[in-house]
C-alpha cells in the first residue's frame, strides 16, 4: 500500500509576522540576503530601494559590473571641427576637455 504525503509551506512575513506572499532577494555590502514579505512590505522595500537601484550599476552573475558609458565622438571629427572653429587642438594626442565640451554644445 502506498501512502501519499502533501507538504504545505507557509511563509511568515519577517517584518510583521503575518503571512508572507514572496521571498525577496537583495544584496548589500557584498552580502546576499533573502526576506519573506507580504505584498505591502515587499512594495515598501522596493519603494525604499528604488532611488538607489536607479542610480546603481548592475552586476552580472559572473560579478562583472555593467557601466553606462557615454559614446565619445570620433576624435578625428572633433579635431576637424575644432580647427574649423579656430580652436587650438593638438595634431596628435589628447584633445582638451574644453574642446570636447564645445563640440558637444553644437551637437
Amino acid at each position: 500500500m502506498s501512502v501519499a504525503q502533501r507538504v504545505v509551506v507557509t511563509l511568515s512575513d519577517d517584518i510583521d509576522g503575518g503571512e508572507a506572499a514572496e521571498t525577496v532577494s537583495f544584496g548589500l555590502d557584498g552580502k546576499s540576503y533573502e526576506i519573506d514579505l507580504n505584498p505591502a512590505n515587499a512594495k515598501k522595500l522596493r519603494t525604499a530601494l528604488e532611488p538607489f537601484i536607479e542610480a546603481g550599476r548592475k552586476h552580472s552573475k559572473s560579478g562583472k559590473v555593467y557601466r553606462h558609458t557615454p559614446v565619445a565622438p570620433d576624435p578625428a571629427a572633433v579635431r576637424a571641427w575644432a580647427r574649423s572653429h579656430q580652436m587650438d587642438v593638438p595634431a596628435r594626442g589628447r584633445i582638451p576637455k574644453k574642446v570636447y565640451e564645445a563640440f558637444a554644445e553644437t551637437s
